[in-house]
Formats: C-alpha cells, structure tokens, sequence
C-alpha cells in the first residue's frame, strides 16, 4: 500500500495562485486581441465611411465583459467568490456551533 501525502496548505495556495494568474493573463490577451481587432475594424469602416464596425465591437466586448467577470468576480480567489465562502464558512460554522 503505498502512502501519498496530503498536499499541504501551501502547495494549495500555489496551484491556487498560477491558475489565477494563468486566468487573468487569458483576460489580458483577449483584451488585447480585442482592442487590436476593432481598431483595425474601426479604421477600415472609417476608410469607407461606414459605421458596421461598431457591431463586432460591441458583440464582442460583451464577451470580454463576461469573460472579465468570470475571472475577476467569480473565479477562486476572486472578490465575489472570496465574499460568498467567508459568508458560507461563517454560517457553517454557526451551525455546527448550536
């Protein structure tokens, strides 16, 4: 039978910590991506005096705000999610203190 530790508090901070910034870094390139792209969109509709670059645009950057909520707001760590465990933890261990 062989004996695996259990991963330690750090080790769990660390896996933590790199799948949060492999996230965020996500989020910075498809926002650079984004920008890059409608540029390039907006002058080529600008050239022809059109305005259909504002619709890719604003499809798009609905994506992206979904996107950034995701990895800003509810990923691990975050803010939102950070609130709502504390919040969790807090009336479990209410509960099992009655």
């Amino acid at each position: 039978m062989s004996h695996h530790p259990l991963p330690s508090a750090q080790d769990a901070t660390e896996r933590l910590a790199h799948k949060r910034a492999k996230a965020k870094l996500g989020w910075y390139i498809h926002a650079t991506v984004y920008l890059l792209v409608n540029l390039f969109l907006a002058l080529v509709a600008a050239r022809h005096a059109q305005g259909w670059a504002a619709f890719p645009a604003l499809g798009w950057g609905l994506g992206l705000l979904i996107h950034g909520a995701a990895v800003w707001l509810a990923l691990p760590g975050g803010s939102l999610y950070g609130q709502l465990l504390e919040r969790e933890r807090t009336a479990l261990q209410r509960q099992q203190s009655h």
